[in-house]
Parts: C-alpha cells; sequence; structure tokens
C-alpha cells in the first residue's frame, strides 16, 4: 500500500507543533500500525531527518503505551491498542492523520509522546492495600465471593492507555479512576482503605486537571479493554457514601 502520513511534530514541550505530511509505500496490510511507524523513521533516518517520536513498550496490547489519535479515534478505527491495530485497517491511497492524545493533563512531550504521570500520581494516591508483614497468606484464608472476584477482575483488565481521557470531549479520567477504585474497593483486602481510597483517588483527579464527567460514553467506547461505562456510577456511590461518612 501507499499511504499519506498527516503526523503531528512537535520539538519539544515548550515548541509550538503542527502537521507534517509524508509518503509511505511498499506498506504490507500484515504490518502493524507501529511496524508502519518503524518503517517511516527507517526512511527519515536514511533522509537526514529526526525519527517520529511516539511511546511503544510490549506491543502486545498489555502495557498502554502506544497511545495515539488516528484520523480523531483513540488507537484508531478498531477498539483495540495501536500496536494491534493492523494497516489491513486502512486502504491503499489513504491519508492517515496520527495525533498524540490531547488533553490538558496529558502535557506533549515531543511529537506523539505525551506525560501520563497524572495517572502515576492518582494511582499513588490510593491504589493499594494494607499488606501485614511476615509470611504469605494461604490462598484460601481470604474467601471471596465469585461476582466480586469477577467484577474485580473486569476492572483490573484497566492497563492506564489513556484512551478514555482522549476520547472524552470533556478530557475527563472518570473511567480510569473508577477503575482502578472498583477494583480494589470489591475485594476484602481493599477494606481498609475502602473510603479513603475513592476519597484520595477523586480529589487528586481532580488536582491533576481532568476535565468533569457528563456521562457521553465515548470513554467506554474507546477504550480498548472494555471497561464499562457503570464502573463510574459504582465509583459515585461509592464516593457518595465515604463523602457521608466522613461528614464532609
Amino acid at each position: 500500500m501507499k499511504l499519506t502520513l498527516r503526523v503531528w511534530r512537535q520539538k519539544n514541550a515548550d515548541a509550538d507543533g503542527a502537521m507534517s505530511t509524508y509518503e509511505v509505500d511498499n506498506i504490507s496490510s500484515d504490518m502493524s500500525f507501529l511496524e508502519m511507524l518503524d518503517t517511516l523513521n527507517e526512511e527519515l533516518i536514511v533522509q537526514g531527518e529526526d525519527p517520529v517520536a511516539f511511546d511503544h513498550d510490549c506491543r502486545e496490547g498489555i502495557c498502554g503505551a502506544c497511545s495515539l489519535v488516528i484520523n480523531g479515534d483513540a488507537h484508531g478505527p478498531e477498539r483495540t491498542t495501536t500496536c494491534q491495530l493492523h494497516m489491513r485497517s486502512f486502504k491503499d491511497g489513504d491519508t492517515i492523520d496520527i495525533e498524540p492524545w490531547r488533553a490538558a493533563a496529558f502535557p506533549v512531550v515531543k511529537d506523539l509522546v505525551v506525560d501520563r504521570s497524572a495517572f502515576d500520581r492518582i494511582i499513588q494516591s490510593g491504589g493499594y492495600i494494607s499488606a501485614p508483614t511476615g509470611s504469605a497468606p494461604d490462598a484460601h484464608a481470604t474467601p471471596v465471593p465469585k461476582p466480586d472476584a469477577d467484577s474485580a477482575f473486569e476492572h483490573a483488565e484497566c492497563i492506564g492507555c489513556g484512551a478514555c481521557v482522549a476520547a472524552c470531549p470533556n478530557g475527563s479520567a472518570m473511567l480510569f479512576t473508577s477503575a482502578k477504585v472498583n477494583h480494589l474497593n470489591v475485594l476484602p483486602q481493599g477494606a481498609p482503605e475502602r473510603e479513603t481510597r475513592v476519597l484520595d483517588m477523586v480529589a487528586q483527579m481532580d488536582e491533576e486537571g481532568f476535565g468533569g464527567c457528563t456521562l457521553t460514553g465515548e470513554c467506554a467506547s474507546a477504550c480498548p479493554k472494555g471497561i464499562p461505562l457503570p464502573s463510574i456510577s459504582a465509583m459515585n456511590k461509592e464516593w457518595l457514601r465515604a463523602t457521608r461518612k466522613a461528614g464532609r
């Protein structure tokens, strides 16, 4: 395939950015989207130009690092991570716009790379459980009802890629935060910090400058791991419960 790529180029966090146009040829439909970008960068390096900076790591749809807006959609036209998106999703002669996540809380570092450390700080504020010292407990020492285990696993699938924020018209991080809160709050191991967890993580989310949630549903539609929209409602109930208990 021969493609026209319109790529966001930005030298650093303080520089102004703009779209640059490149032509790539001999792209196989079996290539992943990141392999296609690798091909572009190889050509740029041969020409003595600066390669396009983009995040990637596992390239197996696990780590969430490969975060791009492709033709206006977070991770592209398929509901998957960018690294698992293949060029068969496009046609010969297509023009593809490639941009970084767009959110105030995700400042651009260079080209397609953004700083998502705001997510790390949300996790640090409450995404943990009390762990007594000593030998590890037996696996059956704390029974977990099957529905609770299933719910915890469903929310634990969140890989923190940020697609929910990029897709939300308000730049909200409610789906990410709710996944991390609900993952632990439904388990008995998470009970000691249940109230403080939701209060602290929501407060940190607000402090990071993410937008407010209006339940448009774009976040859940873009999530490559299928975190459901009712996760937000469940967290809101937890927050109201904790707020009332704390007398706030």
